[in-house]
């Protein structure tokens, strides 16, 4: 038992080190000039053969057939929580810092409250309110952060804007997905979501793009690509389903808190980004604001 639990621990936080590392390599991966599209369709097309074979594992595992309905419930958690999300957050980080990037995203338990409580109607009690803005005065830290290196405004807040869209787009896919998870199984809506946006990605590439383009990149940009759907995109959420199976999700979300400063460090060491005080101090705000929602809700 103990074994397991060390095991499963271990696999949360190489899961939480997989998932920041992802805005680290998109940065990277902009340096050689690469637009979003291009780079989110080679991550999806080296992702894609992966979900595929996890998606047949998955079914071979489940005596309950997929029906007309569940396969369109998944086609649009694979919309908005792989697909949009991800576009949306690669567009943001090409005018913000990778260590704002991972603060806005991990504010999307906020969002999932705020969303429960207009369509839902569940209560928003007068500590979860204290819990929200603690958040974002975190986030208004760290946008004054990258402000004062930029100096580009407008970039600041167009990035932030995108990149807030996608902690938007995942809410909604968390807030889906546990309509339908209990009855499917989290590794068939994990594999097949995925398998769905990877699709979506590649249709957007074609779309806006000549085919050329996606054989005509810098050998970085492929390197790169395959390193974010191995290390960032497939391992993660097999280590991270992995580590519920052994810990359970309360302890495996605690271990997500360590993403931001994760990329902080990260961004330090791989793309020269300063750390400041109040990033810092931003970075702290949000986590304590989202640890906060987190207890309250459970």
């Amino acid at each position: 038992m103990i074994g397991s639990s060390s095991a499963g621990l271990g696999f949360a936080v190489l899961g939480a080190v997989g998932f920041s590392f992802k805005a680290i390599l998109v940065k990277l991966a902009y340096r050689h000039g690469v637009d979003a599209e291009t780079l989110l369709a080679l991550r999806m097309a080296f992702s894609l053969p992966f979900f595929l074979v996890m998606g047949v594992f998955a079914s071979r595992n489940s005596a309950r057939p997929l029906t007309g309905s569940d396969w369109g419930w998944m086609a649009g958690l694979g919309f908005f929580g792989y697909y949009l999300a991800s576009y949306l957050d690669f567009l943001g980080l090409d005018y913000i810092s990778a260590a704002l990037e991972r603060l806005i995203l991990f504010s999307y338990p906020t969002i999932v409250i705020v969303l429960s409580a207009l369509f839902l109607g569940k209560r928003i009690t007068a500590r979860t309110v204290l819990a929200l803005a603690t958040c974002y005065l975190g986030i208004g830290f760290a946008v004054g952060h990258d402000l004062k290196l930029s100096g580009e405004f407008g970039d600041v807040v167009l990035g932030s804007v995108l990149v807030f869209g996608s902690a938007v787009a995942y809410a909604l896919y968390l807030m889906g997905n546990g309509q339908v998870v209990g009855r499917l199984g989290s590794a068939r809506v994990t594999a097949y979501a995925s398998t769905f946006a990877c699709v979506f990605s590649l249709a957007q590439f074609f779309a806006m793009r000549p085919l050329e383009t996606l054989f005509s990149q810098p050998w970085q940009v492929y390197g790169l690509s395959l390193a974010m759907a191995l290390f960032s995109t497939v391992a993660p959420v097999w280590l991270v389903s992995e580590a519920i199976r052994r810990l359970g999700a309360g302890p495996v979300s605690l271990t997500g808190t360590l993403g931001p400063a994760i990329t902080i460090l990260l961004g330090w060491l791989m793309l020269d980004e300063a750390i400041g005080f109040a990033q810092l101090a931003g970075t702290v705000l949000v986590v304590a604001g989202v640890l906060v929602m987190a207890r309250q809700r459970n």
